[in-house]
């Protein structure tokens, strides 16, 4: 059967994690990248990722995405571990990768790029060079799904090169929430934007919770960490140091953690013992 980007996003039962990274390590020679990393992801949750330069982010949705392997620890997708080998795997079990370079062909129209090496041909022979592309029925799905996903954008014969930034990262995330089941990792998509694409893009991944998508969200701005996201993990010399709901947190306390300050920390441990407690 052809596949179709039609697919509504997976039902996760419960309260089970879709996707959850368990005692994560990795090591690059002596420098050690990842160090027993644990965090969760359920299904339409938006979880912001935030640290500085080097602090493991890209390791982590590396090892996520398939182009990198643990050292140790387990990644599950529906509570199923895997041990992806390549981002072919990664995209089998579910997850979709927005890098921040987009993958898109600034030639090919919105419908072409959709549907990049995920063509659907007519009937004819087993071949597909002897095959003729059904561009209507592409169309007609593209159509279909950025409705249901409430993306406004040009006609889908429209070359990508001639959208704006905020467009093109627009089509770009929705084609993996289209092909892929129900996780999506997107990696810094509003930089250098200005303020109208970007709000294209943050108001379409806010959008995304609608229909059960879970995303990671990594950005180095706070402002549009704290609008989208429903928690907040922070990232520190290869370690996990804050994890909480969006609600629970500031622009302040999140730069706090990313940078180190004993400040930020003393309050968050006051806080754990006397919950314990």
């Amino acid at each position: 059967m052809t596949q179709s980007p039609q697919r509504e996003a997976a039902s996760t039962a419960g309260d089970a994690p879709v996707l959850e990274f368990r005692g994560i390590s990795k090591h690059f020679g002596a420098v050690r990248a990842l160090s027993e990393v644990s965090l969760s992801l359920q299904a339409g949750e938006v979880l912001g990722l935030v640290g500085d330069n080097g602090a493991g982010k890209s390791t982590l949705v590396n090892i996520a995405s398939g182009t990198l392997k643990q050292d140790e620890g387990e990644l599950l997708v529906d509570g199923v571990p895997h041990r992806f080998e390549s981002p072919a795997e990664a995209r089998a079990a579910g997850i979709e990768t927005v890098f921040q370079m987009l993958s898109l062909v600034m030639t090919l129209d919105i419908t072409e790029n959709v549907y990049l090496n995920r063509e659907e041909y007519g009937p004819g022979p087993v071949f597909r060079a002897l095959r003729r592309m059904d561009k209507k029925a592409m169309r007609r799905q593209v159509i279909a799904g950025f409705d249901r996903l409430g993306l406004t954008l040009p006609d889908p014969r429209t070359k990508v090169g001639a959208l704006s930034g905020g467009q093109r990262q627009a089509v770009a995330i929705a084609r993996a929430v289209l092909w892929g089941r129900h996780i999506v990792i997107l990696d810094e998509p509003a930089a250098a934007l200005g303020v109208r694409q970007t709000e294209i893009v943050l108001s379409f991944i806010e959008r995304l919770r609608a229909h059960g998508v879970a995303a990671i969200f990594i950005s180095h701005n706070m402002q549009h960490v704290l609008r989208v996201a429903d928690r907040i993990a922070v990232m520190r010399l290869g370690q996990k140091v804050l994890d909480v709901p969006r609600a629970s947190t500031s622009g302040d306390e999140l730069v706090s953690y990313i940078t180190g300050t004993s400040q930020a920390l003393e309050p968050r441990a006051a806080r754990a013992e006397t919950e314990a407690s």
